[in-house]
């Protein structure tokens, strides 16, 4: 293990910090009372933070849950999405040594937070992620379902933990990113020599929302990949291997014009349905294509 990937050794009895960051989400309040009864019965120092930047529209919610610290946080002026200004603005103002994140209307499961924190706590693993389940129409993001590998090289923050000296040393999380930022964080880690320990029992369950939302989000991941991509230009060079969605669909979507002469060209994504029967094909290959557009629209410009 390099001198980078090593970890700093937290304290046994380190206080574990979990973050979360909202806006408009009421599901928060269901969020935050399954966090404190779990954490409430488990033996770690604990407290959590919240990064409100609602301008008081949850106030109702702040006042149902006095123990909580709350951070009212105001945008910067001409930033619509400051996800990652809240994540930085949370961990700033956090006491722990170890910090974990999850999102608004994500329930733990029952040891998520010793699952997610122990190894970091113990000085074995400096980054953590879990498995995140989802529920509603349909869960494409749980990767990790079968055969979980050891360690990932990027994982969303919806379910993740990191040592504070991990954190520091990248910089913390790149604002310039709209969307994506926490996969950055986790590139710039790796990077800098750590490694992302999978922990497949930590497990958060979510709600991933209606399709509208569902092609949304894919539309805006796939701009976010682009800017990833122009920021970390020689990760390319292994990309068609290791991150294939967005490449595969882009080019889909930049050959459709081929579709008015050669109609069969659109029987290419039978396979993908059929791959994705279980989960909802037709969702998700649109999620897919919208994907790939997104990308290509990200490649162009901001």
């Amino acid at each position: 293990m390099s001198v980078a990937q090593r970890p700093s050794s937290p304290r046994l009895d380190a206080l574990i910090s979990v973050v979360i960051t909202c806006k408009d989400e009421p599901l928060l309040a269901d969020t935050l009372t399954a966090l404190e009864g779990k954490l409430a019965r488990c033996d770690l120092e604990s407290e959590i933070v919240v990064v409100d930047a609602s301008e008081g529209r949850l106030d109702d919610i702040r006042q149902s849950h006095p123990r909580i610290r709350w951070l009212d946080f105001r945008p910067p002026a001409g930033v619509e999405v400051s996800i990652p200004h809240q994540r930085n603005r949370g961990v700033e103002a956090t006491t722990g040594d170890v910090i974990a994140f999850t999102d608004c209307g994500c329930i733990p499961d029952d040891g998520w937070a010793e699952s997610i924190t122990t190894p970091i706590v113990a000085g074995a693993e400096s980054v953590t992620v879990g498995r995140t389940v989802g529920s509603g129409l349909v869960n494409m993001y749980d990767a990790w379902a079968v055969d979980p590998p050891p360690y990932v090289d990027e994982a969303p923050t919806i379910n993740m933990a990191f040592a504070r000296a991990a954190f520091d040393r990248v910089g913390g999380f790149d604002e310039s990113f709209s969307y994506g930022s926490d996969i950055d964080f986790c590139w710039r880690l790796c990077d800098a020599g750590y490694r992302i320990r999978l922990v497949p029992e930590a497990i958060v369950r979510a709600d991933w929302g209606s399709r509208r939302r569902q092609l949304r989000r894919a539309w805006s991941y796939g701009r976010a990949r682009a800017r990833l991509y122009r920021k970390h230009h020689g990760r390319l060079r292994v990309a068609w291997r290791a991150d294939p969605l967005p490449f595969g669909y882009g080019l889909f979507v930049l050959s459709l014009p081929l579709a008015r002469r050669f109609p069969w060209y659109l029987l290419i994504l039978v396979l993908p349905a059929i791959r994705n029967r279980r989960t909802g094909a037709l969702l998700t290959v649109a999620d897919h294509i919208l994907l790939g557009a997104g990308f290509l629209r990200g490649l162009v410009g901001p």
